[in-house]
């Protein structure tokens, strides 16, 4: 099975952002639209969305929350009332100033469209919606019996993005934004650990990837936030990406939206506020953590399609009769389960070449690709490739063993991917003690093998909030996180500044 020439290039250790956007491409995953720094996402890509929407819809249902949607456009004076919050995003929002639209001829003859009935207040096309909801939990909520509220809202944003990169980066994009109201801090603080954990499970469990979770600095805290807590991904050009976030609002947007109760003792108390969100983003991340020069490598859990069937025809008159058996054994592959749910599965009967078909499921990253042809109908075998082995790895099983092994071997594939995205993440981690070391391992060439550098490391950090904006000037690296877990916790002394640290922090350059 030769490899085609559309097979991916550059290769990652070539030119990982490029591989990255070709990847995308050649796995049909999205493409840009005509309107700037907007995509088109392709069914593919699509499905892939789907299987990570459903699959948080039902853990985010499991945590108490319901679904509503609120308002596309924001009213301008909404986000005035919080306006640290309004500051965070103000350079990246649509406004919407005319609700009309005239056909006027010009002097070439030509009709152009020009914009009339200027609105008597701006819109804001939403780039999040605390604002929004805010104004309706207001008037939701009257008693302390009302609480919590916990919503949730599958929709799109827009923040004008002037770099856009497919999922990574774009204009508009889709996400979740969960927005919840308490009677206490305590029980918004709760609410906002729950969230990331939920958030920490789903990516290592789902999406195979292994998170860290902590809290941000204060540099990078949400707009408007009390505490951001995240989870953070490396992916394998070893930069960092914040995968998702929860937010401790405190009772800031409560007061600028007036989220008001009577409370217990019959008084007049406002609400704390939580708010939590991931996105398309997380198509992007998973490329990055998964993919190999061949092309995407989706894990099985989110994979639109689990198990691909190829039928080989080789000759014009066995075509009906494969066609046949691949479509009898994707009925008896849905017979059966991998991970509570029937197994996801797609008989290609296109009339190509087979190994181009091959190799577009190769790079569409399909978990599993089964052939089956007129010998093996002959000896009621199948020919099994795993999309986390080699390209020509495959494995001939007797059809009856596939299809009970089936789950297992999915199951397999995940936990593998899980593993090696693990162990590459654990290699480029490191405790680093100076900032001569800090340099050294941020700058290309300087490190132990100079084809890689950077990656997590680990510092002991008591820095001011314009220490760490001159390190992200100087060396384009941020604090990403400070990390949970005992492992983190430890005496020192910060890098730059030398002064006392109880635990260090993770550095790292991101998307």
């Amino acid at each position: 099975m030769a490899k085609p020439q559309n097979a991916i290039s550059p290769t990652r250790a070539e030119d990982f952002p490029e591989w990255y956007q070709q990847a995308v491409r050649a796995a049909d995953l999205a493409e840009n639209s005509e309107v700037r720094g907007c995509m088109v996402i392709k069914p593919w890509g699509y499905g892939l969305w789907e299987q990570m929407q459903s699959q948080l819809d039902a853990m985010f249902k499991a945590t108490g929350h319901k679904n509503a949607y609120f308002p596309l456009l924001i009213p301008l004076s909404y986000l005035e009332k919080e306006a640290e919050h309004a500051e965070g995003f103000a350079t990246e929002c649509a406004v919407v100033t005319h609700h009309r639209l005239e056909a006027v001829k010009g002097d070439d003859g030509k009709t152009k469209m020009v914009p009339t009935g200027e609105l008597n207040e701006p819109f804001v096309i939403r780039p999040t919606s605390e604002t929004i909801i805010g104004a309706a939990f207001a008037r939701w909520i009257e008693s302390y019996r009302d609480l919590p509220l916990l919503i949730n809202q599958w929709a799109n944003v827009m923040r004008w993005e002037m770099r856009p990169r497919l999922f990574l980066r774009t204009a508009e994009f889709l996400w979740q934004e969960g927005h919840t109201v308490h009677e206490t801090a305590d029980e918004a603080w709760a609410e906002t650990e729950t969230m990331l954990r939920v958030y920490a499970e789903f990516a290592r469990e789902h999406l195979a990837i292994p998170v860290i979770t902590g809290e941000k600095t204060e540099n990078e805290r949400f707009p408007g936030a009390e505490r951001t807590l995240c989870i953070e991904a490396m992916v394998q050009d070893h930069k960092a990406i914040q995968a998702g976030t929860s937010h401790f609002l405190g009772q800031n947007f409560s007061k600028a939206s007036d989220i008001s109760f009577t409370g217990r003792d019959g008084g007049k108390e406002f609400g704390w506020t939580t708010s939590w969100g991931v996105s398309t983003r997380l198509v992007g991340t998973l490329v990055m953590a998964h993919g190999d020069d061949d092309g995407v490598a989706l894990p099985p859990r989110v994979a639109p399609t689990q198990v691909v069937v190829l039928p080989v025809t080789p000759k014009p008159e066995t075509r009906d009769a494969v066609l046949e058996a691949a479509d009898a054994l994707a009925g008896s592959l849905r017979n059966h389960t991998y991970a509570g749910e029937p197994i996801r599965v797609e008989v290609d009967k296109r009339e190509m070449q087979g190994g181009a078909k091959n190799w577009e499921w190769i790079k569409k990253g399909a978990p599993l690709r089964v052939e089956i042809g007129p010998r093996d109908i002959e000896k009621r075998t199948v020919a099994v490739a795993r999309r986390d082995a080699g390209p020509r790895d495959k494995q001939f099983l007797p059809k009856e063993e596939f299809l009970q092994q089936v789950g297992s071997i999915l199951a397999d594939v995940q936990n593998a991917m899980l593993a090696r995205a693990t162990e590459f993440r654990d290699a480029h981690m490191r405790r680093i003690d100076s900032m001569e070391e800090f340099v050294a391992y941020f700058t290309p060439g300087n490190s132990e093998k100079p084809e890689v550098h950077g990656g997590f490391a680990l510092c002991h950090w008591a820095g001011s909030n314009e220490d760490e904006e001159k390190l992200a000037k100087d060396y384009k690296v941020t604090v990403r996180c400070i990390p949970d877990g005992e492992e983190f916790a430890e005496e020192g002394k910060c890098i730059l500044t030398g002064q006392p640290s109880s635990r260090r922090v993770i550095f790292a350059k991101a998307y």
